[in-house]
């Protein structure tokens, strides 16, 4: 049980903690620097939205607002089976760069990628989604990464609005985390996922887009990695969101997500493998090992308790460990508690952990699937 206790422990430090700062360490200590370079490519930016009439409009006034120049930009839009009114915003819209495509049956994300993609000749593919807010200089922020001829993708960063709840700020607090860590990624070598709100890619190393994706935003990085292209990351590139007011609807997000990595190791099951990708070192430090914390979480507790009866000592970690868990659970009764910043952590991080757990639920019960519940967009 002791054993069981310290390799769990250990294996929970090494996923949040340790795995972090060794990517921090060799960004500093064996950088592998991208040679940014001003570039000006055709580039298709490509959006697929269902029911996004309310705000389909303003992300393609944005998108035609990007700092680049109007004869080398291309909007292809998809409404991927909408209900609403997305369709006659496209025809309506009046601008002659966007090219829309309305699938009648809706189909999911990576399906619709799957068709458009082949058909576009731009040099640069800009993939974004409907609803976040790009900054005008993100796009150039991109491609100036992009020109380095050994990086296939850059990812942009996702950023958050000032929060107007309490739980958005502990959704923004794990954000900041999560760059912090792909700045590192990049800087050492490469990011295992991007952001689909908003990355670029090189036309010529996209591979075709198979049907049925959750999680497109890693699928398709990950295909570009293995054959030694980088995937990069930059702060200056950002797109804007804000966390929604209900905790369901970003419970809903997270789930499916992490779904999503679960889909992507029934797959191509060689994932696992460290030695069988590029990336497939930081795939385990950054991703495989963040689905099993919630058993390693799991495991800490019950050999503690197990052990109590032997010393003190293991009495004080068992109530310790209450304690932790004590302060999430009241943090749910009682969302005023995470003004408090030690609560909100504690509190994102459990929560994080569980939706690992409801994630695999959700998958292994076919409950996650390519296409997005309306309801749950709507109040976001």
């Amino acid at each position: 049980m002791k054993w069981i206790f310290v390799l769990s422990v250990l294996a929970l430090g090494w996923t949040y903690l340790g795995y972090p700062l060794a990517m921090l360490a060799r960004a500093l200590y064996r950088p592998r620097r991208v040679q940014p370079a001003d570039w000006e490519p055709d580039v298709a930016v490509v959006i697929v939205a269902h029911d996004a009439a309310d705000e389909l409009a303003a992300k393609l006034r944005n998108i035609a607002a990007l700092d680049y120049p109007p004869g080398k930009l291309r909007f292809h839009v998809a409404s991927d089976g909408s209900e609403d009114h997305t369709p006659t915003v496209l025809r309506e819209f009046g601008d002659p760069r966007l090219i829309p495509y309305v699938f009648p049956v809706r189909r999911g994300k990576s399906a619709c990628l799957g068709d458009i993609v082949p058909r576009l000749e731009a040099e640069v593919v800009l993939f974004a989604d409907a609803r976040q807010r790009i900054e005008p200089g993100a796009l150039r922020a991109l491609l100036r990464l992009l020109s380095d001829p050994r990086v296939g993708a850059v990812g942009g960063e996702l950023a958050f609005e000032r929060s107007y709840s309490d739980y958005g700020d502990g959704i923004d607090f794990y954000w900041r985390y999560e760059t912090f860590i792909r700045g590192n990624e990049a800087e050492s070598g490469s990011v295992v996922g991007v952001s689909g709100a908003l990355y670029a890619a090189r036309r010529a190393l996209l591979p075709q887009i198979p049907a049925g994706l959750i999680l497109d935003d890693l699928w398709i990085p990950l295909q570009i990695a293995r054959d030694g292209s980088r995937i990069v990351f930059s702060s200056e590139a950002r797109a804007w969101d804000r966390p929604s007011k209900d905790a369901a609807v970003e419970s809903a997000r997270k789930r499916r997500t992490l779904a999503g990595n679960f889909q992507l190791i029934a797959r191509e099951p060689a994932l696992l493998l460290p030695w069988a990708h590029p990336l497939g070192w930081r795939l385990w430090g950054h991703k495989w090992l963040r689905l099993l914390a919630p058993w390693f979480m799991l495991a800490a507790f019950a050999s503690n308790i197990v052990l109590i009866s032997e010393s003190p000592k293991w009495t004080l970690l068992g109530l310790a460990q209450i304690a932790f868990y004590g302060v999430a659970l009241a943090a749910m009764r009682r969302p005023s508690l995470l003004r408090i910043a030690p609560v909100r952590v504690i509190s994102t991080f459990v929560r994080m952990n569980g939706y690992a757990v409801l994630g695999l639920h959700d998958f292994l019960t076919g409950r996650a699937s390519a296409t997005w519940s309306v309801s749950r967009r709507r109040n976001a």
